[in-house]
């Protein structure tokens, strides 16, 4: 008898990848809807506000950061939260090793989550990154990436576990490119509870007329009008 197959990766398997992995490649983001169930987004927010056990509490305002808190998980990872991490990295890996090669890197990711992890500890790398972030009336987030140490995967994802214009206003996923001596180009996104949004954690390849250079992308979150709001973040390579 072969072992069942948990939802997330059935889910994850069932995605429409051609559409997503071209959308990454062509915008640096692409979004899918009801990865998780409402249920699902639930859970994870009960483990926020209940005994489940971080490695480090961030209190936004302190470090200028913007409003807001945040809850980095420990080793072990919650189950739903690894089989989230290590069955979304293999999808990745093609438009990550062509994002490096068009920037000029020799970096090649490899194709498992658990050889990745690897190479991230043999820089000193050690800590686990997934987080769940809260914000409330006032809360945002300034633009930012998420980088963390020398090794670093060109994508990383975010899950919305709050209903937006019922459980909070405001609140939008803001991007923003930053091309050389051009003015910054912004997208603003407010995806439903449970959907999944793909993006790129540093920068992305553009061609021009002299071949392909580097366009760096920062996100963050606007201000939060009204209500609470919660996202999971997952994002691939370990902490130094």
């Amino acid at each position: 008898m072969k072992p069942a197959i948990d939802p997330w990766t059935e889910r994850i398997d069932q995605l429409d990848w051609h559409d997503l992995l071209q959308n990454l490649a062509l915008d640096g983001y692409a979004l899918e809807s009801q990865l998780l169930t409402e249920q699902e987004c639930d859970e994870l927010v009960a483990l926020y506000n209940g005994e489940q056990t971080f490695r480090k509490t961030i209190n936004m305002e302190q470090f200028r950061f913007g409003k807001g808190e945040y809850k980095y998980f420990d080793y072990p990872l919650p189950g739903m939260v690894q089989k989230l991490r290590e069955n979304l990295y293999p999808y990745l890996v093609p438009v990550a090793n062509g994002f490096a090669k068009l920037g000029g890197s020799n970096m090649v990711y490899p194709a498992t989550l658990k050889a990745f992890l690897e190479n991230c500890r043999k820089h000193g790398q050690l800590r686990p990154t997934p987080l769940i972030l809260q914000y409330r009336e006032g809360g945002y987030n300034t633009l930012h990436q998420d980088l963390y140490g020398a090794i670093h995967f060109p994508f990383q994802v975010v899950i919305f576990l709050s209903r937006p214009n019922d459980d909070y206003s405001g609140g939008e996923f803001v991007m923003v490119e930053q091309r050389p001596r051009a003015q910054s180009k912004a997208e603003v996104l407010l995806p439903g509870k449970g959907d999944v949004l793909i993006f790129t954690t540093n920068y992305r390849p553009v061609e021009g007329s002299r071949g392909y250079y580097k366009v760096a992308m920062k996100h963050g979150v606007s201000k939060i009008r009204s209500g609470q709001r919660f996202t999971l973040g997952i994002i691939f390579h370990d902490a130094k």
